[in-house]
């Protein structure tokens, strides 16, 4: 039977740093709900807002698939492996930690603040050479349908992902509508990253998420300005390392 849970985007956890106002999705750094443990894979969902210059210095990660979307403004990368870049909105960033790197998130503007997600999703196999990735995927793509951006098999265009997890980035307005298939054998997680969206038809609010557990699909429609990412997920209810 299909369930779902609704968490309202000022029910989750809070850092304010100065620098730095972020909003946790789940437990995350001194944050800690041990109702909010991650969902299947998913571990984080880190809603982050950092001032002009400022940013993360380099520091490790391991055994994790990083995804990084910025909805505003620009963010520098650099990592161990030598790789840097500026990403941008629209632009999708995906880190493989594996057996260990280390990487800084820097604002690039000295005027303007970077809002962003960072997502974190536990990988399939432990150990992996670290990697990097880095797509443009134009609004056209996402406008009125979910566009595929992360898959296990780097399927239409979307970026390899070491885990079975399908991530999909959508924009709605007015009449346009999308669904999007399970069967009833997966578990889905939604989070609504701006403006308003009827999903099943349950209406969701910037920030909002949405856990969904063996739904036959899931529909979306009624949306205003809406920017929604929608994670296809393994049926299992607590994040396992590999």
């Amino acid at each position: 039977m299909s369930t779902t849970e609704l968490r309202r985007a000022n029910e989750r956890g809070r850092a304010d740093h100065g620098w730095l106002q972020s909003r946790h999705s789940f437990s995350f750094a001194d944050y800690h709900d041990p109702e909010q443990i991650g969902f299947s894979d998913l571990r984080v969902i880190n809603d982050d807002r950092v001032a002009p210059g400022q940013g993360f210095g380099r520091h490790p990660h391991r055994d994790m698939e990083i995804l990084s979307y910025v909805l505003d403004g620009a963010l520098q990368h650099r990592d161990s492996l030598g790789n840097g870049s500026v990403i941008r909105p629209g632009d999708i960033q995906l880190m493989r930690a594996g057996s260990g790197i280390a990487h800084s998130e820097f604002n690039a503007s000295d005027r303007e603040p970077v809002h962003f997600l960072q997502i974190w999703i536990l990988p399939d196999t432990r150990d992996l050479a670290p990697g990097y990735q880095q797509k443009h995927f134009a609004s056209a793509d996402k406008r009125g349908r979910l566009c595929l951006i992360l898959s296990p098999d780097g399927d239409r265009g979307s970026l390899r992902i070491h885990q079975d997890t399908r991530v999909y980035a959508g924009l709605f307005d007015g009449a346009e509508r999308a669904e999007l298939e399970l069967g009833g054998q997966r578990h889905a997680y939604v989070h609504l990253a701006r403006g308003a969206l009827n999903v099943n038809g349950q209406r969701l609010e910037a920030g909002d998420g949405l856990r969904v557990r063996h739904a036959e699909r899931l529909e979306f429609a009624a949306g205003e300005q809406a920017e929604v990412l929608v994670f296809d997920l393994r049926p299992n209810e607590l994040p396992q390392r590999p």
